[in-house]
C-alpha cells in the first residue's frame, strides 16, 4: 500500500490493553488524515494482538488511514522506542512525525493543531504545552505538578531553551528536524529524551512554537513514570549542556 497520509503518530505502549483501541480509534476520528505507528515492547497484557485486529479492519486498499505496528521484546525505553519510530517514519517518507501517550493524557483532537502548525504556520517542531498559559494539569497531585512545573523552570536556567514544557511528549516533528539531529547520538531513554530532543533542535536553529493543550492525568492502567526517570533528566539536563559547550550545531547544506 502505498504512502496516502503526510503526517505519522507515533504512540509507544506497554500493557494499555484498557486504552489502546480506544485511542486508536479517537486519532482515526479526526477530520485530518493521520497514519498511526504503535511501538509495543512485548506488552505481556495482549496490546500488540489488540493492535493486529484492529489493523485487519483498517489497513485495506482505499482506506484513508494506514496502522503499523512495531513489535519489540521487552522495555526498551521510551526514548529507543521513539527513536525507532522516527526512522521508520523517515524511512517510509513521512513529511511530519508526531508523538503522544497512549492513554488520554493527551487529548487527540489537539493532534490537528500540532500538526497544522508544522504544515501551515511555518513551526519546525510544535510542543503541545501544559505551562505556555498557566498550568494546564487535570488529576496530578499537587506534588507532582509542582515537581513538573520546576522542571521546566530547571531546563530553562540550565539550558536557555526558550520553551516553558521542556518535557512535553506531546510533539510535532517536520521531517527536516529529525533529518538533521544524529539520532543515533541521542543519549537519554526515558522522559529526559524529550528534554534532549527540544534542546538539539533548538541549537540547530529550529523554529519552536508551543501550542496551549490541557494534560489530563490516566484513568485507565498504570502510570510508567518512576524515581530513576527523574533523576536521569535532573543530572542529564547538566551533562547535556556541558557537552553542547563543545559540540558545532550545522544543518546541512
Amino acid at each position: 500500500m502505498g504512502l496516502v497520509n503526510d503526517v505519522l503518530v507515533i504512540i509507544p505502549t506497554y500493557n494499555e490493553k484498557e486504552n489502546i483501541e480506544g485511542i486508536i480509534n479517537a486519532v482515526l476520528s479526526l477530520e485530518d488524515n493521520f497514519d498511526i505507528l504503535i511501538i509495543d515492547d512485548g506488552s505481556p497484557d495482549g496490546t500488540g494482538d489488540i493492535v493486529k485486529r484492529l489493523q485487519k479492519d483498517i489497513n485495506f486498499e482505499g482506506s484513508k488511514n494506514t496502522i503499523h505496528l512495531l513489535e519489540r521484546q521487552g522495555k526498551l525505553g521510551l526514548g529507543t522506542a521513539y527513536i525507532a519510530g522516527f526512522k521508520f517514519a523517515l524511512a517510509k517518507g513521512y513529511e511530519f512525525i508526531c508523538e503522544m501517550d497512549a492513554d488520554f493524557s493527551h487529548n487527540p483532537k489537539d493532534l490537528p493543531q500540532l500538526y497544522r502548525e508544522c504544515k501551515d504556520n511555518g513551526a519546525d517542531l510544535t510542543v503541545g504545552s501544559r505551562y505556555i498559559n498557566g498550568v494546564n494539569v487535570v488529576n496530578w497531585p499537587i506534588g507532582r505538578v509542582i515537581m513538573s512545573y520546576f522542571a521546566g523552570v530547571y531546563v530553562r536556567f540550565v539550558t536557555g531553551i526558550p520553551v516553558m514544557d521542556a518535557t512535553a511528549g506531546f510533539v510535532c516533528y517536520s521531517k527536516e528536524v529529525l533529518q538533521t539531529i544524529d539520532l543515533d547520538k541521542i543519549k537519554f531513554i526515558g522522559y529526559a529524551f524529550q528534554i534532549e530532543m527540544k534542546f538539539t533542535a533548538w541549537k540547530f536553529g529550529f523554529r519552536i512554537k508551543e501550542h496551549s493543550i490541557i494534560f489530563t492525568d490516566r484513568t485507565l492502567g498504570k502510570s510508567k513514570m518512576s524515581g530513576g526517570i527523574f533523576k536521569e533528566a535532573f543530572f542529564g539536563v547538566v551533562e547535556m549542556k556541558i557537552r553542547s559547550l563543545f559540540r558545532k550545531y550545522l544543518k546541512p547544506a
